[in-house]
């Protein structure tokens, strides 16, 4: 059974997909969003996809949580990473686009890396850091504004002018708290504590089973919000809309979830986390060809970056191998010697 779990974690479709299926799920919500409200399309696609993951459980008879502890796992992942993060997303993308939600969320692999790095101990060494520094780059051009991307390459990044603004009250607090490019990037962040969560999860229950549980668990507080506080939650829905439904719950969430925290469990969680880089190049490849949102020349440099991160990040004890190789031979040092400098010490070390 371990060999088969490897064998998972390993294949690359496996390790695509779930950022695949996350990517063109936010172009699926962004055309519906306009005609219900975020927080019911939050619950909806949480809810379904809950029940779906634990009728799959049962078929595949996994274990259902038997401890005290395992429940209150699975409410802090709940909370934490299924309705805050899917909350703050759903309310994110109303006044954010699709490709550019997709990137501000793309800023959570540097958080769990480092709060992987202090909990579990994963080092990812030199090679490493260099694809997420590069992968950070990538999403920057993507989602930030070519103005002020050609601003800070001529001028430089004007903090004086930023600490005036600050002095003077410039900074407009409340709109900045309800912008969507926030509630994006608070997202990202429940994103991450959600990740790292899924290591003391998968001690206590099992993760697809315990994904199931907190799907449902935090689609229940978002759908009373939005009995709540929301109104005409289906009444403008027509038929595409709900096949647009259907497609971010089945394969938005109810896979992507399965999948990517399967892969979080028996993985490196930094080297899980950086494909999710990918998520941006299919969202706004997608968003591009149904939503109208054309990519520029910096979006394009931004994907390859992006493409280029990923590589780096997951192939980063091949490279290192290939260069302590080199300078090995090259400089009469031993590769071992060469290898802890470039990959760092235990830079494989998963949560097991």
């Amino acid at each position: 059974m371990q060999l088969q779990k490897t064998d998972w974690a390993k294949s690359p479709i496996f390790l695509v997909a779930p950022f695949f299926f996350l990517g063109t799920a936010m172009v699926a919500m962004k055309y519906i969003i306009p005609h219900t409200s975020p927080l019911f399309l939050a619950a909806f696609r949480l809810l379904p996809a809950g029940i779906l993951t634990l009728i799959l459980a049962a078929i595949l008879k996994l274990p259902q949580p038997k401890t005290w502890k395992a429940w209150l796992w699975i409410g802090l992942f709940a909370l934490v990473d299924g309705a805050m993060f899917q909350g703050l997303l759903t309310t994110g993308l109303v006044n954010t686009g699709a490709g550019l939600g997709a990137v501000l969320i793309d800023a959570q692999p540097l958080v769990v890396a480092l709060l992987a790095r202090l909990l579990f101990g994963n080092l990812i060494g030199l090679w490493g850091w260099l694809g997420l520094a590069i992968g950070i780059a990538g999403i920057s051009l993507c989602g930030l504004p070519a103005a002020w991307i050609y601003s800070v390459l001529e001028n430089g990044i004007p903090l004086a002018s930023w600490s005036q603004n600050l002095g003077e009250g410039g900074v407009d607090w409340h709109r900045l708290l309800h912008s969507g490019e926030l509630l994006m990037l608070l997202s990202a962040l429940s994103m991450s504590a959600g990740t790292i969560i899924v290591g003391y999860v998968k001690r206590h229950a099992d993760p697809i089973v315990a994904t199931g549980w907190h799907m449902i668990l935090g689609g229940i507080p978002l759908a009373v919000m939005s009995g709540v506080w929301e109104t005409h939650q289906v009444s403008n829905l027509v038929a595409g809309d709900w096949v647009g439904l259907a497609y971010a719950t089945v394969f938005g969430t109810a896979l992507t979830y399965g999948m990517f925290f399967y892969l979080a469990a028996n993985g490196n969680m930094t080297s899980v986390s950086a494909l999710i880089f990918l998520t941006p190049v299919f969202a706004l490849l997608f968003s591009s060809l149904f939503l109208g949102e054309q990519l520029t020349q910096l979006q394009w440099i931004g994907v390859s970056l992006t493409l280029v991160s990923v590589y780096l990040v997951n192939q980063r004890q091949q490279i290192a191998d290939a260069v302590a190789k080199v300078m090995g031979t090259l400089g009469g040092q031993p590769d071992r010697t060469v290898k802890a400098v470039a990959s760092g010490a235990n830079s494989e070390g998963d949560a097991d």
